[in-house]
């Protein structure tokens, strides 16, 4: 594991070999015929422990993630916060989640739907958000009664067994969850495994179609939760200050890395000038540092490779004739640091315009009324989520309804919350996460009929 603060190897940890890899496959099966028989209310006791473990480790957790992928340490404490909530919520509402759903067949007879586990399941995580997108996907399946097989990020070893350290200490049973440090191949091997019910995957496009493919051929059900590049759309605004500073936090939470963070801002032409220069000052404002050190606005990239691609995306633009309006460079010194960067004049034959930017890079597009900002917010391959601000609530409404998006918040509102489904389109990825839909995805809802009784 490299330090992306200082590029320094922090620790090192052997990748399994395929003999371990099948061991693993069969103690989580043998775990999924124990565990998918255990009371809900039992299954409910341990994920509340889980929440209270996250909650009583949060500052060793933080420190973790911020030595592995370079958060700074007021995000990493809130997203062991995060994680806490998603365990809890999972642990008071998934057992009413899991309740039979009565039919009213026309065929006259008594029918319900009942909510099975479907087996084992791998879990493939990025290293942006290590706790968070672990709980997304952990929480509902245990509840439901899957087993889990996690392979995390490269990136996150450390992280990796604390969490699985934290089921172990709140009484899940033996080999219901396992963590494993293994390659794509293994992967590959473990999603073809008969026993395995399904997989799910936060990550690239590249690796969520290379999974895809593996599932297809061997008829598993996947959760693909992918890239995203998002449209923040300014139709007007009564206060392009307070516009700016939300468009700012949006773009440089998790330094810029974040698959739902606001990425292409598309702003009316008569509020254009006014915004790029605010939010140009904005950007060039903010200092990138030390991830633990509180006076630091953001942190390094997750990587050497991230910043050198960003940069790669910047200076591409730049040559193409983008407008760089501030930022485009490396920082001076050790570590994966990249500063705000802003730029404008950005067209299609430049990869900024197609490509996803993971870091602190911002583009502003210009447009003339509301079906220019949908079509230009549309010509993405991209379809995540989505921001819309106007003054006339129905026509942010209107326009938040044509965008091609899982997820749209309006003038300010926000989408996330343990109680809310996240997920997107089009390249994007496939299925949902969190609220009740977080215990849709892999399950088999099983239909049972029996004559209806005589009276």
């Amino acid at each position: 594991m490299t330090n992306p603060a200082t590029g320094k190897v922090e620790s090192e940890f052997p990748t399994a070999t395929d003999a371990e890899i099948q061991d693993v496959l069969a103690r989580s099966d043998a775990a999924y015929q124990s565990w998918r028989l255990t009371p809900l209310e039992e299954r409910s006791r341990i994920l509340t422990r889980v929440s209270e473990l996250y909650q009583e480790r949060a500052g060793e957790l933080a420190a973790l993630i911020t030595r592995e992928m370079g958060k700074r340490l007021v995000e990493a404490k809130g997203e062991a916060g995060i994680a806490t909530a998603i365990y809890k919520y999972y642990a008071d509402e998934g057992p009413g989640f899991m309740e039979d759903q009565p039919l009213n067949p026309r065929s006259g007879v008594t029918a319900w739907v009942r909510k099975d586990p479907i087996g084992p399941l791998l879990g493939i995580m990025p290293w942006n958000f290590p706790y968070y997108q672990v709980a997304r996907f952990a929480a509902p399946n245990l509840m439901l009664g899957n087993t889990i097989i996690l392979k995390h990020a490269p990136q996150c070893p450390e992280s990796a067994l604390a969490m699985e350290q934290i089921f172990i200490d709140a009484g899940l049973p033996k080999d219901a969850y396992i963590n494993i440090f293994a390659t794509n191949d293994q992967a590959g091997t473990i999603i073809a495994d008969p026993r395995v019910g399904g997989v799910s995957v936060t990550g690239s496009e590249r690796a969520g179609a290379a999974v895809a493919e593996i599932a297809g051929r061997n008829l598993k059900k996947v959760v693909l939760e992918l890239g995203g590049s998002d449209p923040f759309i300014v139709l007007d605004t009564a206060d392009i200050s307070a516009t700016v500073a939300q468009a700012t936090r949006q773009r440089m939470g998790n330094a810029g890395q974040a698959c739902n963070a606001a990425k292409r801002f598309i702003v009316s032409g008569d509020i254009y000038e006014e915004f790029v220069e605010q939010f140009t000052a904005s950007m060039a404002s903010l200092t990138p540092g030390d991830p633990t050190d509180p006076a630091s606005d953001f942190g390094p990239l997750s990587s050497e490779g991230a910043a050198v691609n960003l940069i790669g995306q910047i200076e591409d633009a730049v040559s193409k004739g983008a407008t760089l309006r501030t930022g485009g460079s490396r920082v001076d010194g050790p570590g994966a640091y990249v500063q705000a960067t802003v730029l404008t004049d950005v067209t299609p034959d430049m990869r900024a315009y197609s490509e996803e930017l993971f870091g602190p890079a911002a583009v502003v597009y210009r447009i003339n009324g509301a079906d220019d900002a949908i079509e230009l917010a549309n010509s993405s391959r991209y379809g995540l989520g989505g921001t819309v601000f106007s003054q006339d609530p129905d026509l942010a409404l209107a326009v938040a309804a044509r965008l091609e998006s899982g997820m749209i918040a309006v003038n300010g509102a926000s989408y996330g919350g343990v109680d809310m489904p996240f997920g997107g389109t089009k390249r994007s990825g496939v299925g949902r996460e969190l609220g009740s839909f977080g215990m849709e995805e892999f399950v088999n809802k099983k239909l049972i009929a029996t004559p209806k009784a005589r009276v």
